[in-house]
């Protein structure tokens, strides 16, 4: 099924593929279907994601989730989730964001240290994020057996990063972080003086 370097029908194969998935894919995933070198397909992909930027389409080609997905353009987005979300309540409660922050920020991490963190038991709201497929098991504690938590790529792709590394700094959001960082700041002089400050 091998066709020439310059085949036009390559990007319009590659656009229908995008179109039916329902994940990210990958460079190497399209190419072993189409049967093209990655660095083929990887080069029409960055095309694509470029035009359709620079034509104003409602869609975007992002890379998220270590894949590539098409995703709504952000200037469409208000009107795709008043079509889609009117009548339902899909959103997120308080408690299932801050929940869903801490694992993300911490992951793997058990959820009793979530529990401490948040102050309150947190079963019925970690049961919800695992049950929209935000949070899963990452591994399980050598010692103890106990379940440790983290972040699934349909986070990522919600969040549009293409890794947990693209998190803002979590810092800056804090009250009172410049204190916080001054302490820390302490805290590492004294141990790399021997705690002798």
């Amino acid at each position: 099924m091998s066709e020439p370097e310059d085949d036009p029908r390559l990007e319009s194969v590659v656009e229908s593929l995008l179109f039916v998935t329902d994940q990210p894919l990958t460079a190497a995933a399209v190419a072993a279907v189409v049967e093209r070198a990655e660095e083929d397909v990887a080069a029409v992909l960055h095309d694509m994601a470029d035009r359709y930027a620079a034509e104003g389409r409602g869609i975007r080609l992002h890379r998220v989730a270590g894949g590539w997905r098409l995703l709504t353009a952000e200037a469409s987005a208000p009107y795709v989730e008043r079509l889609l979300l009117e009548g339902q309540s899909a959103r997120l409660t308080h408690a299932a964001l801050e929940t869903l922050a801490v694992i993300a920020y911490l992951q793997p991490v058990g959820r009793a240290r979530v529990a401490e963190i948040r102050g309150v038991s947190i079963d019925g709201v970690l049961r919800t994020l695992v049950t929209r497929g935000l949070v899963q098991v990452a591994q399980t504690e050598a010692d103890s057996g106990a379940h440790l938590y983290g972040t699934t790529p349909l986070f990522l792709e919600k969040l549009g990063l293409d890794s947990i590394d693209e998190l803002p700094p979590l810092a800056p959001l804090l009250p009172g972080h410049e204190h916080a960082a001054a302490v820390a700041a302490e805290s590492t002089a004294e141990a790399a003086s021997g705690g002798n400050v």
